[in-house]
């Protein structure tokens, strides 16, 4: 997509200037607005629409479908705030209206390139329909894959050094079983602090095949500020709401293979490739060798990539940002038993 401009939009509102008749000149603007949202729309929808591909590609352009008109649905209440709160003096309606209009051409872009990605990603994939048929009877008791040995009892401590200070990270795995989708899961918890408050505390749910393959099944996400919970943003479950399971750790790595590892359009679309077998790592706890590396990626967030590591009987050890070199490095590891 190329880049949307809105000077031909503040053009035409300053045409529409006229003391004489403020009421019709809102109506106007308001009218000029919708109007060139709504053919900026349309180039988005009749792409979407046309698909170009296999039943990968048209779910994809579905999902962006469904975005585009939330993004309209913003635009319209925007515009009617801007009625109730700048009626009063037109330059700063007119304002208004153009920053309204401002950030839903911004969120077309978005959309756009979130749009390049699930592409991108249907094509790694090989495409086609993604819905695992998986049987709860071909799943086993807990999950002890040498890359995710989740014993009950085992934890893990990480640290990075952020911007804003020290996280620290604590992956426990609780013990506790919940039955996602007709299939019994591990509960392993996440939470994580910020210069010690709390930040989000999560609740995931994995399954191992009899394969080997452990499944994501969902998670349950509580996110704080200020020591207050604000919202369960990135919560979802299997089955439902069409939300589909993903694979968080394929039975026998292959370097070069993608997966998805969890599937809920415009909420979670998170998925890994396979990049090494022999990676080493040096990090507080240790040093390992032949690690797994993976690039994980979602094209929820095209500019988001980490690379993550894991030992053989210890898990992930280390996150890497390419883009920025940050790190969140294992400190502690207890195994469970």
């Amino acid at each position: 997509m190329q880049p949307i401009s809105i000077a031909l939009l503040a053009g035409g509102l300053a045409a529409l200037a006229s003391p004489a008749k403020p009421l019709l000149d809102q109506a106007a603007a308001q009218r000029l607005v919708l109007q060139r949202a709504e053919r900026l729309a349309d180039d988005f929808l009749k792409s979407a629409a046309e698909g170009g591909g296999d039943e990968c590609a048209f779910t994809a352009g579905l999902a962006q479908i469904a975005e585009v008109h939330g993004l309209q649905a913003d635009l319209s209440l925007a515009l009617a705030s801007c009625v109730n709160e700048e009626s009063g003096s037109f330059d700063k309606f007119q304002e208004c209206l153009q920053e309204a209009f401002a950030e839903f051409a911004e969120g077309l872009e978005e959309l756009g390139e979130i749009q390049e990605g699930r592409l991108e990603l249907c094509a790694l994939t090989g495409g086609g329909i993604y819905d695992p048929d998986l049987d709860e009877d071909e799943f086993v008791e807990g999950v002890d894959h040498t890359f995710l040995p989740y014993k009950p009892g085992a934890e893990w401590i990480y640290h990075a050094n952020t911007d804003e200070g020290l996280e620290v990270i604590t992956v426990t795995v609780t013990g506790e079983t919940r039955e996602v989708d007709d299939i019994e899961c591990i509960v392993v918890r996440d939470v994580v602090t910020l210069n010690g408050e709390f930040v989000e505390d999560t609740d995931d749910w994995y399954a191992q095949h009899e394969d080997g393959a452990v499944w994501y099944m969902g998670e349950i996400a509580k996110n704080y500020e200020d020591g207050e919970l604000v919202d369960l943003e990135g919560s979802w479950e299997a089955g439902e709401d069409g939300a589909l399971p993903g694979i968080v750790m394929m039975s026998t790595p292959v370097i070069g293979t993608t997966y998805r590892q969890e599937l809920l359009y415009t909420e979670a679309e998170d998925a890994g490739t396979v990049l090494a077998l022999d990676a080493r790592v040096d990090v507080p706890y240790g040093q390992f060798l032949g690690c797994l590396k993976t690039a994980d990626f979602t094209p929820l967030e095209p500019d988001t990539l980490e690379h993550k590591y894991y030992a053989k009987g210890v898990g992930l050890v280390l996150e890497v940002n390419p883009k920025t070199g940050e790190r969140v490095e294992l400190v502690s590891f207890t195994p469970g038993s």
